[in-house]
């Protein structure tokens, strides 16, 4: 198929080329503010076609029309309006409004259809404004302080997760929610969360990776949508449409910091500082409205760190031999048991009855030996910490943000090929490199991973991270034989993360370690192209909208395995261990004896067995109806059969209407199902990693559900998430008070969803602990159908502007989201339930990650006051409670539990103010805080602090825990 749409692409252009199309004559004219002031980027269409303009930044547009056509003037913060052409010439000034008169490109296919009109909620989100007034600068940020029904922080101490923020929509998963840009699928990320974070076992979609000073605005969909859009689109779809101004340069530099009393690890000051400088540029292209938009971003973030003085173990008695051996001038790495007998006399701190007592022992006796090591296994923190010139301070973890270095860039353009039918491409790159860090590898880790003679201090290991994404979308739309509205794209987008381990060791190499290890590469790409046509009967009804198109998507995911030493374990002899080495020639640690585990510490590089490069394809087809019965009464249908060539088929519908009460009061209703294809990522990701339970060290594999253990442990291979949901909204406005509300509640079902399971551990199967000792796991974790879900909610967005005088406005925007999700069944394999080990399949606290560990309530009320040059942002947000997953460790279902309270965490209300003055027409500055009263969250419960370092429970998400942020922006238009 792949061959032939080279072919397709030159017939649909000659098909152009020739048709006839009906040419109306030249409209233009200037679009004005309701001060008088040009009105760039205002959306000019003509109503009940495609075919439409946007005014340049002098407000002037030009579009063919006919005497008797009608245009839809659209802009974020304006009501929308309707203008009858009978001349050459219209001119507009616009009326100040609310977004949701916008016409929107997502949720509906007919052209003209406005949020507030449409049979389902949308949210319209004018980035441009925010991202010059709000202190909030990546597409994350800004949608968690102003969409309430979504959720997005940043992650610490995760892996790759601290680099890539996983985002949720309606308290669903991260892969459940759709990105479009420009109304095209955007590709995920390549990373798979597997850290014990909110969203994990899930792929979302790096909205991070595009430059907000591309967008023009945002469209959040908050309703399922697999019907119209495809596989992902359950919780709802996310559009970004890009910006299409020319003619001027807009230049903006930030800068900012934490300003908080906990700042650098609760020293106070200021830490965090972030500078980010965006530059945006559009060029003309012809005369007939073509464009080519440019946008190009650098930022920094310095690491934001709360944690405390480490205050767990750090030092056994032993290791003060080893010290004192060295000290000496001895290799601590040939150090025999006779050797610790006889550094033990030389410790200051060890009592003289202790050391006569070692000194009498017989260390060729397997007792002797037995009582030798008990007597220097006590803890010897304080002591040793001393005799090192050490504090507890050089054991602080690197808790908070992580450090990162990203430059974008993004691009929009649209050049006419004739009156009716244009080309378009948009597209760019992203570049981010990340510094995390893990758990500290403290000496007193019985195993040895602390690798004592080449770090006699242990070590605090780095994950470093390279992060590529690319995109590119080109296409051809026109207008087809007068009537139907056809668009041709195609679109590419790939996502690569590579890992680099720093400051670490693989121990079973002893002194002779690397310290950083390439680990390496995971990737992601996904090529999906459309023909999409749309036609609108104005003699049908009160109009009739049809809509029909077919997609084919190839998508590739791969894993590139990392550098032998990175993932390796070696024997005494330098070679590498198999499952056929035998015990006597393990490397040990030589004080306990314990064998060492080999690879990178604190992140374990991907091996050959874990290497892999799988691609699947899929078609799917749909029809999208739209009818106007009457002009109160909308109904909206829709189907789409999508077949995946590693699972099969499926057929989707959604049936949504709108009725109109009163001309300023709406109800609105939908019902559809949808579904969720296991990703690649879910299919075919594996590897060994580290995790800490109780700040204990342990390795757990993922294994793919093809694998053998999968089939010795009786786990299914994936198969596809269904969902049926249920909306009822009211919308309205009150056009003599300039407001605007709507409410809007839902249900959600889905079965057969996709979580990352439990810890099986090996059992007594002796081929399952075979696979284990390849692995080096102790444990083995899935991704599985596990469960069927349902999520209801409610959803209030209240929107008011006051023109309090001439020159003072004031407008407010009140949204709120309130969900709970619940599990409503377990589908356990028959063997695991028979073997007792449904606990290890899924237990309550994955449970709770999914229903308890985002804020169930949420709202935020923005409050925007202009005046003459001044301009102030208010916002308040409130987040609801959280509650720690890990209370429910070790619980069946978590209606089994009763929490504890120190792991509830209470909610808390944060707010940001902007203070923004306009030098000039082109020269604008702002200052201004988020979190401006430092509020932080609970502190974490006791038992997971992991020796005061999270002091902030990593586990939930909320708002963060950075405190108080300042910053300073200064705008310039050229």
């Amino acid at each position: 198929m792949i061959k032939l749409l080279p072919i397709k692409f030159f017939t649909l252009l000659m098909f152009f080329g020739m048709s006839n199309f009906i040419l109306g004559q030249e409209v233009s004219g200037t679009v004005l503010d309701d001060t008088s002031q040009p009105l760039p980027g205002v959306s000019v269409i003509l109503k009940g076609t495609s075919t439409g303009t946007t005014t340049d930044f002098d407000g002037n547009y030009s579009i063919s029309a006919n005497n008797g056509d009608v245009l839809v003037f659209s802009y974020v913060g304006y009501d929308s309006q309707e203008i009858i052409v009978s001349g050459s010439t219209v001119n507009v000034t616009m009326k100040s409004g609310v977004a949701l008169d916008q016409i929107v490109l997502v949720g509906s296919r007919n052209p003209s259809r406005t949020a507030i009109e449409s049979a389902v909620a949308i949210d319209v989100i004018d980035v441009t404004e925010l991202a010059n007034k709000a202190p909030q600068t990546s597409v994350n940020e800004i949608l968690n302080y102003v969409a309430p029904s979504f959720t997005s922080q940043t992650q610490t101490v995760s892996d790759g997760t601290d680099h890539i923020d996983p985002a949720s929509l309606r308290g669903l998963g991260p892969d459940q929610v759709l990105v479009l840009i420009n109304g095209k699928r955007r590709h995920n990320t390549a990373l798979i969360n597997t850290n014990g974070t909110v969203g994990a076992g899930s792929v979302g979609t790096d909205m991070n990776a595009i430059p907000t000073a591309s967008i023009q605005r945002i469209e959040v969909l908050r309703d399922g949508a697999a019907a119209q859009y495809g596989s992902d689109a359950i919780a709802g779809v996310i559009n970004i449409v890009l910006k299409e101004a020319t003619g001027k340069l807009d230049l903006t530099i930030t800068s900012g910091a934490n300003f908080s009393e906990n700042s650098n690890q609760f020293e106070g000051g200021s830490d965090g500082e972030k500078f980010k400088l965006d530059a945006n540029y559009g060029v003309p292209l012809g005369d007939k409205g073509g464009f080519i938009n440019f946008t190009g971003t650098l930022s920094t973030r310095e690491p934001a760190l709360r944690n405390k003085d480490y205050a767990g173990d750090i030092f056994r008695g032993f290791h003060g031999a080893e010290r004192e051996f060295a000290a000496s001038g001895g290799n601590v790495a040939n150090m025999t048991l006779f050797d610790y007998q006889a550094a033990a006399a030389d410790i200051s701190y060890l009592d003289t009855t202790i050391k006569a007592q070692i000194a009498g022992l017989d260390l060729n006796q397997q007792t002797d030996i037995d009582t030798f090591r008990g007597l220097l296994d006590f803890d010897a923190d304080e002591a040793e910490l001393a005799e090192r010139g050490q504090t507890r301070e050089d054991y602080r973890f690197k808790v908070g943000t992580s450090k990162l270095r990203e430059g974008k860039f993004f691009f929009n353009s649209s050049i006419p090929v004739s009156e009716n039918a244009e080309l378009y491409s948009f597209g760019g790159v992203s570049y981010r490199s990340g510094l995390a860090s893990g758990f500290y590898r403290r000496p007193a880790q019985g195993d040895g991973r602390a690798n004592t003679p080449a770090f006699p201090n242990g070590f605090l290991p780095s994950i470093g991270s390279d992060i590529v994404d690319k995109s590119l979308s080109v296409g051809i739309k026109g207008k087809v034989n007068e009537h139907w509205d056809v668009d041709f794209s195609n679109t590419y987008g790939e996502n690569t993360f590579a890992f680099t381990v720093g400051n670490s060791s693989n121990g079973t190499l002893g002194t002779g370690t690397q310290r950083s290890f390439d680990a390496g590469l995971i990737g992601f790409s996904q090529n999906t192209t459309n023909l999409d046509a749309t036609r609108f009967y104005d003699d049908i009804f009160e109009g009739f909208n049809v809509a029909i198109g077919a997609e084919y998507k190839v998508e590739n995911y791969f894993i590139e395995e990392g550098e032998l030493n990175s993932y390796a374990s070696y024997d005494i002899n330098g070679d590498i261990v198999t499952a056929s080495t035998t015990d006597d020639l393990l490397v040990r640690n030589n004080f306990t004896g314990a064998p060492l585990g080999g690879g990178a510490q604190v992140f374990r590089g991907f091996d050959p067995n874990n290497a892999t490069d799988k691609t699947r394809n899929s078609i799917a087809a749909y029809v999208d109806l739209e009818a106007d019965f009457t002009e109160s009464f909308l109904v909206s249908l829709a189907a789409r059969y999508e077949n995946f060539s590693d699972f099969g088929g499926t057929i989707n519908a959604k049936l949504a209407a709108r009725y109109k009460i009163t001309d300023n009061l709406n109800i609105r209703s939908a019902v559809n199902t949808g579904f969720r294809a296991p990703s690649l990522h879910q299919q075919f990701f594996s590897r060994t990693s580290t995790i800490f339970q109780n700040n204990v060290p342990l390795e757990q594999g993922t294994f793919t559900n093809d694998s053998r253990l999968a089939d010795l442990l009786d786990i299914d291979e994936l198969k596809e998430e269904t969902s049926t949901s249920f909306s009822l909204g009211l919308t309205g406005k009150i056009p003599d008070a300039n407001l605007t509300f709507s409410i809007d509640g839902y249900l959600i079902n889905i079965d057969d969803r996709i979580v990352y399971s439990g810890s099986f551990g090996p059992g007594s199967n002796p081929e399952v602990q075979a696979i284990f000792d390849a692995a080096g796991a102790t444990s083995a974790r899935f991704f599985v159908n596990a469960i069927d879900t349902s999520t209801k909610g409610l959803d209030i967005v209240i929107s008011h502007k006051a023109n309090l005088n001439d020159e003072l406005r004031l407008t407010s925007d009140l949204a709120a989201n309130f969900t709970e999700t619940e599990v409503d069944a377990l589908n356990v394999p028959a063997d695991v339930a028979a073997a007792g080990q449904t606990g290890n399949f899924f237990d309550a606290q994955e449970e709770a990650f999914l229903t308890l560990a985002i804020p169930r309530t949420k709202a935020s009320l923005s409050n925007n006051l202009s005046y003459k040059s001044w301009n102030f942002l208010l916002r308040n947000t409130f987040f609801g409670e959280v509650e720690d997953p890990d209370d429910f460790a070790d619980t069946p279902r978590v209606d089994q539990h009763t929490v504890s309270a120190d792991a509830v965490y209470g909610s808390k209300l944060v707010t940001d103010l902007t203070v923004s003055y306009e030098l000039s027409e082109d020269i604008n500055i702002s200052i201004g805080a988020n979190n401006l009263f430092d509020v932080y969250p609970d502190e974490n419960r006791p038992g997971g602090t992991s020796g005061d370092q999270f002091v902030y429970s990593r586990r939930t998400s909320q708002f963060g825990y950075s405190g108080r942020y300042l910053f300073a922006r200064m705008n310039f238009k050229l």
